[in-house]
C-alpha cells in the first residue's frame, strides 16, 4: 500500500478536487473573454457576427 494515496483497481485517486477547480476555472475563464470579446464588438462596430 502506498502512504501517497487511496487505490482503487490500480489508479490513483486524488484527495480532493484540485483538477475540478481547474477545470471549472479554466472554462470560466473561456467564458468571460467571449463574453468580452461580443461586448467589445458590439460596443465598437455595432454589431457582433456580421463584418462592418
Amino acid at each position: 500500500m502506498s502512504p501517497n494515496g487511496k487505490t482503487r483497481g490500480g489508479k490513483v485517486i486524488p484527495s480532493n478536487n484540485l483538477y475540478t477547480v481547474i477545470l471549472g476555472l479554466a472554462c470560466g475563464v473561456v467564458l468571460a473573454t467571449a463574453v468580452f470579446v461580443a461586448y467589445m464588438c458590439y460596443f465598437q462596430y455595432r454589431t457582433i457576427f456580421e463584418i462592418p
